[in-house]
């Protein structure tokens, strides 16, 4: 019974991620259509849209019992999870804030930025090194 709930989880999750990778790119296409490609605007929307979906689902689902097991797995971690992992880091950071951890808070937007970019460089000469370009 145990490894039937878990198949079942892992298959939401999976369907979920697949509609939000797809729901991803079709908003980046948009984005570009109609703001043009000077700016991440794509990036961009599909951030803050998915910070906002993240926040509202895992709320309601703490503050009612509208939200159960699998549709916060579908939601939270299937879609919201393949649309956008900053959705995570924005609410990650507003728990930090709301429980006083003002630091804490601070050290996660600045080690996710930092990090994040330093990561994107790393990735870049490793590809570039791995193409002969250097």
């Amino acid at each position: 019974m145990i490894l039937e709930t878990q198949f079942r989880a892992l298959i939401l999750i999976a369907v979920a991620g697949g509609a939000g990778a797809v729901s991803r790119y079709g908003v980046g296409l948009w984005a570009q259509r109609q703001l043009g490609s000077h700016f991440a605007f794509g990036t961009l929307m599909v951030n803050i849209l998915g910070c906002l979906l993240l926040g509202f689902v895992l709320e309601l689902e703490s503050q009612t019992e509208w939200i159960g097991l699998s549709a916060r797995l579908f939601m939270a971690v299937g879609f919201l999870g393949a649309f956008t992992t900053f959705s995570t880091f924005g609410f990650e950071t507003l728990k930090f804030l709301q429980a006083g951890d003002h630091h804490l808070a601070l050290l996660n937007v600045g080690a996710n930025l930092f990090l994040g970019m330093v990561a994107v460089w790393l990735g870049w000469m490793l590809a570039r090194i791995a193409a002969g370009a250097f």
